[in-house]
């Protein structure tokens, strides 16, 4: 029997297409018919003005990166394996604001406002400096 696995979400009914387009190399977001709005993470209702009006669109993949942190120690497995990592929050170009990881840097250079795209890891989206 294997060790249960911290790092990949149990998807569900509802999260089951993004979780499958992810595998598939592609990012979704969620965007409102009725104020226009895009939002992430992935939600049966807009989170502005609380419509159910809500569909499946895919993302550009572009980002910037908003705040980050370098991790050092994370006693969780798997992610002691992969310290130091880079824990991030980026604007994606849609508009929402993503929890991610920051790949493909040990975390110098990074920079506020940098540009970064999607990358995919396990069909989990992360990001990574843009070329």
């Amino acid at each position: 029997m294997s060790a249960p696995r911290f790092d990949l979400p149990e998807a569900d009914d509802f999260t089951r297409t993004y979780w499958d387009a992810a595998a598939g190399g592609r990012l979704l977001i969620r965007r409102c018919g009725a104020c226009g709005r895009a939002h992430h993470y992935p939600r049966e209702f807009c989170p502005y003005c609380w419509s159910e009006d809500v569909a499946w669109e895919p993302a550009s993949g572009r980002a910037v990166l908003y705040t980050w942190s370098v991790v050092h120690r994370n006693d969780l497995p798997p992610f002691g394996e992969r310290t130091p990592y880079v824990a991030a929050v980026v604007d994606l170009a849609e508009g929402p604001r993503m929890m991610t990881e920051i790949v493909q840097t040990k975390g110098s250079g990074l920079q506020g406002g940098m540009e970064l795209e999607v990358a995919f890891r396990g069909g989990v989206p992360v990001f990574r400096p843009r070329e």
